[in-house]
């Protein structure tokens, strides 16, 4: 499943990280799974998660073992469409041109 639609014009890794996490929304994420499912570097993915938290579009949840990375409600699309499967023409031109 992917993020809303509303999120998907931000950085390529930021959407990439709320993907991850919509489809991991109960149990979310730990750094660590999340640096192996989008495959960037650390420092990216660390800019990334930065950027998200204070727009508050991911919850962050530490216990006495672990953090874990939810994506916060408003990113969750409420039923799964066959539209986010398909891509809009502003996103296949936004991957095939640098701008």
């Amino acid at each position: 499943m992917r993020a809303k639609r509303e999120y998907r014009d931000r950085e390529p890794t930021e959407v990439a990280v709320l993907d991850e996490l919509v489809d991991r929304t109960d149990d979310g994420m730990t750094v660590f799974e999340l640096r192996a499912a989008v495959e960037v570097d650390i420092d990216d993915l660390e800019r990334a998660l930065s950027t998200l938290k204070e727009d508050n579009l991911i919850v962050v949840e530490s216990t006495h073992n672990e953090t874990v990375i939810k994506p916060d409600e408003r990113v969750v699309p409420e039923i799964p469409t066959d539209e986010d499967d398909e891509q809009s023409i502003g996103e296949w031109l936004r991957e095939r041109f640098p701008f």
